[in-house]
């Protein structure tokens, strides 16, 4: 009786609204590779998190005020009822979500997940990262501690960076003063004021998350059109039966969304301990100058970004040469360009095999220095520039790290294949492990 009333419900839906049909075009008879092993649990996780961080983000604004930034974050740490829990799971989400999205993309580096024909998914990917770290940035600022408010000025006066004068017919002058146009438009005032919260905490919480979650949809689509990459970097809809259905491919559900649910389990057992134990990460998640108000007469010891623009923000610092425009405009350039180069990715890569497995030692040596690179810059650019390792200052390694950073695009990636000879690249998906 129950299950007839269903079917007829569902029958009534469908003939309105194909639920059951975008159901199995995503879900039950969406044929995934049967191959996918542990790195492919970043892609769910970062939906986790998206959940997570709107939830308690609504929950959250229910009860901040921009206005009174810093009162109010107090009056949910102390006098909501489990505030404090809320406050820690938005504040730890955003760490996770751009280590789990660092991941992901890293993975996608790995297998190739950005060549033919993916190009667009890679594309809707990095569109979704530049909004992510708008997100990041803006909700940084709105707790209107002691280091948003510095780390707001540090940033926002980078507007008064950008080279204007290198348009024809533009003098340095004219530069200068649409450099500082632009620089008070950002902010919404004269100086960092309640205007400037106002206008991020409405980007934070309505502009960014609908452009964010249009992206994802869009992302989500984009793959489910060309189908799903694998740790063989091959093409599973090569090779099917006689009903078009790949021999190496398995239904996403109930295979791979049951399977998914132990990786949700494992990452929210660490995020929960995280969040219990280690709120702040060491300083690294929620710096200790942010649990004092903004006070434009005490400057932070060391005003440095949360640890997932660390290497974008090492690059800006290694900039230190003047030649043409002044250094602060070329470290926006070079950190720029750090986020660009990622955008023409499937251009760049001529290596005429997709999974790192079936690449040669020089592809395998090159991306691990990719990753040890990015990690040390991520490092370096939340410490001060004035220390120094095995003789050299932070800054010079972060100019080491930087030039391999682009040496590794613009180079290693376009060219490298032709110092290395690659293994056989199988035709049908294999289960061995990466």
């Amino acid at each position: 009786m129950i299950k007839r009333m269903f079917s007829s419900t569902m029958d009534w839906v469908d003939a309105r609204l194909p639920v059951t049909r975008a159901f199995e075009t995503h879900m039950s008879k969406y044929y995934a590779p049967k191959n996918f092993n542990f790195w492919y649990y970043f892609g769910v996780l970062s939906m986790v998190v998206l959940v997570n961080q709107l939830v308690t983000g609504i929950w959250l604004t229910m009860f901040y005020s921009p206005t009174d930034a810093f009162a109010s974050v107090e009056y949910i740490m102390r006098d909501v009822q489990f505030g404090w829990l809320i406050r820690y799971m938005h504040a730890v989400g955003a760490s996770a979500f751009f280590a789990v999205v660092y991941l992901h993309m890293f993975r996608g580096l790995m297998y190739g997940s950005y060549k033919p024909p993916r190009e667009l998914v890679w594309l809707c990917g990095m569109f979704i990262y530049l909004a992510l770290m708008a997100e990041g940035f803006l909700g940084y600022v709105l707790p209107w501690g002691n280091m948003s408010y510095w780390g707001a000025q540090v940033i926002i006066s980078l507007a008064e960076a950008i080279p204007f004068q290198v348009i024809p017919f533009v003098s340095a002058d004219q530069a200068a003063t649409w450099g500082e146009a632009l620089t008070t438009w950002v902010r919404g005032d004269y100086l960092l004021s309640d205007a400037t919260v106002n206008k991020f905490f409405a980007l934070h919480v309505v502009a960014i998350p609908l452009v964010l979650v249009a992206l994802v949809v869009l992302h989500i689509l984009a793959l489910h059109e060309v189908g799903s990459n694998n740790p063989d970097g091959i093409e599973i809809k090569d090779v099917t039966d006689e009903n078009g259905i790949p021999l190496d491919g398995i239904p996403f559900h109930p295979y791979y969304s049951v399977k998914d649910l132990v990786g949700i389990v494992v990452f929210l057992m660490v995020f929960a301990l995280v969040i219990f134990f280690f709120p702040d990460g060491g300083g690294y998640f929620i710096e200790r100058p942010n649990f004092e108000p903004a006070n434009p007469l005490a400057t932070p010891d060391h005003i440095a970004p949360v640890w997932y623009y660390g290497p974008y923000y090492a690059m800006l610092r290694a900039t230190t040469f003047n030649f043409l425009i002044d250094a602060k405009s070329w470290g926006l350039i070079v950190m720029g360009g750090g986020i660009a180069v990622l955008f023409v990715l499937p251009w760049l890569d001529r290596h005429p095999v997709n999974s790192i497995r079936y690449k040669g030692w020089f592809s395998k040596v090159t991306l691990g220095l990719f990753a040890v690179f990015f990690l040390a810059l991520g490092y370096l650019g939340t410490q001060p520039a004035d220390n120094s390792f095995l003789g050299l200052s932070f800054t010079t390694w972060a100019q080491i790290g930087t030039f391999y950073y682009f040496i590794y695009f613009l180079v290693l990636l376009p060219f490298g294949h032709r110092f290395e000879k690659s293994k056989p690249v199988p035709t049908r998906v294999t289960g061995g492990k990466a």
